[in-house]
């Protein structure tokens, strides 16, 4: 399921730190920084890996697939777009990276900790896509 444009007027900012991130949206794939350092994988786009302060990070790919770890129904809307109820998860990626996003299709209907979600997108005019979670 991938949700229109029309569906969702708002644009994310996007700068030098993250344009390889919305790039892969434009692909439809969803990329994570990666320490090729201290072998871990990072989340939210940075010039430094978290835990080692290396400057050697690389993107790769992510499965997409999840765990709800975390999420909460909300009634209001915050802006443009977000038509409430709609519900915000933290989710953990396969690759041990907690992830933002918002739940869609069924597992926004009925979220259930721990349950398994997967990668699917909402379309943005511009032609990136935000990665949500089913």
């Amino acid at each position: 399921m991938t949700l229109q444009a029309s569906q969702f007027p708002y644009l994310p900012h996007e700068d030098a730190v993250s344009q390889t991130f919305w790039q892969s949206t434009r692909e439809r794939e969803l990329r994570v920084q990666y320490c090729k350092n201290c072998r871990v994988f990072q989340w939210y786009p940075r010039l430094i890996c978290i835990l080692c302060a290396s400057q050697s990070l690389i993107w790769k790919r992510a499965s997409g697939v999840a765990r709800i770890d975390s999420w909460s129904r909300v009634h209001r809307v915050a802006q443009e777009g977000f038509v409430p109820p709609y519900v915000i998860a933290r989710v953990l990626l396969e690759e041990q990276v907690i992830f933002l996003t918002r739940l869609v299709g069924s597992a926004g209907l009925n979220p259930i900790c721990d349950a398994e979600v997967r990668l699917t997108w909402q379309e943005l005019s511009d032609g990136r896509a935000l990665p949500v979670f089913e």
